[in-house]
């Protein structure tokens, strides 16, 4: 707030609260820049809103599937994300949800917490170590090569998927091998997206791709929530075709498919993938600071367009 207020008169939306497209949309007339939030859907309507002086959307998220990218760039206003800032703390809360899910905390914290009795037993609440298993990550962008470094020190062997090679320079310290993803979904121990979402990756893991995993391994999102068709993977887990899952992301936020809740080999968490105070204050600042560059006539800092 403090370099925005610096640049400009600033209009809050929703001051109590996420506000409602109508409320976005009377924010923002007149701008000269949009800060969004991942909720906030940025369409035609809201840049028409806006008018002819708008020239950036600075989205507080590394991910902008909620921004009409093409409806930005046919009316000349700039887009820009906050990548980098949230890598560690996407990585690190991904192999938190991979430790808990494989090693059933939820499940025992549940029980513990409802007061049922329980004891010490040799077979008491048994889980999976991680050490010699195989990562398979779907998508090695910086935060997936950030949880692949994570689990090379667990002990993990690591794969990836994607459209292509990742750089070098990214692969070479985790020993990672490229596989096509349904190779890599038969063969990996934990299955962990980072792929973003786009028309392309909407329902990338549906029934036929839960089918493929082995039914020991687990399946783990912290990237969008529709990259994972929840039906399917509800069927999946029920029908004992995977070990469990481990969610942070849901594909109608904040609504969470019933049938996820009610599996014990299930863990879910509320979108606290950036949610440290460290890094979503460094979030608001770099989508602060892109909207100031914008506004002020510079390039943004970190562009998506």
């Amino acid at each position: 707030m403090t370099v925005l207020e610096a640049a400009g008169e600033v209009v809050i939306a929703g001051p109590t609260g996420l506000p409602a497209p109508e409320e976005l949309r009377e924010a923002a007339v007149g701008a000269t820049a949009l800060v969004t939030l991942l909720s906030d859907r940025v369409d035609a309507r809201l840049l028409d809103a806006a008018g002819s002086g708008l020239r950036v959307v600075a989205n507080v998220a590394v991910g902008y599937d909620n921004i009409d990218v093409e409806a930005a760039r046919s009316r000349g206003v700039a887009v820009a994300n906050t990548p980098g800032v949230l890598t560690d703390a996407t990585a690190d809360l991904t192999m938190a949800l991979i430790l808990a899910v494989t090693r059933r905390l939820g499940e025992g914290e549940r029980l513990i917490r409802a007061g049922r009795e329980w004891r010490w037993g040799l077979d008491f609440m048994l889980g999976h170590g991680l050490q010699g298993r195989e990562l398979g990550i779907v998508g090695l962008g910086s935060i997936g090569a950030a949880v692949g470094r994570r689990a090379r020190a667990f002990g993990m062997r690591v794969a990836y998927a994607g459209p292509s090679p990742a750089p070098e320079d990214r692969v070479g310290a985790l020993e990672a091998v490229h596989l096509p993803l349904s190779e890599l979904l038969g063969r990996a121990d934990v299955v962990s997206i980072h792929t973003p979402l786009r028309q392309e990756t909407f329902h990338l893991i549906g029934a036929a791709e839960l089918a493929a995993m082995k039914a020991s391994a687990y399946l783990v999102n912290t990237a969008r929530g529709p990259i994972v068709d929840e039906e399917a993977l509800v069927a999946a887990l029920r029908a004992g075709e995977i070990a469990g899952a481990a969610m942070d992301v849901f594909e109608d936020e904040p609504r969470v498919h019933p049938g996820l809740v009610a599996l014990e080999n299930v863990v879910l968490a509320p979108h606290l993938g950036s949610a440290t105070v460290e890094t979503r204050a460094a979030m608001a600042e770099l989508a602060a600071r892109n909207a100031v560059a914008v506004a002020g006539g510079s390039a943004p800092l970190t562009p998506v367009l």
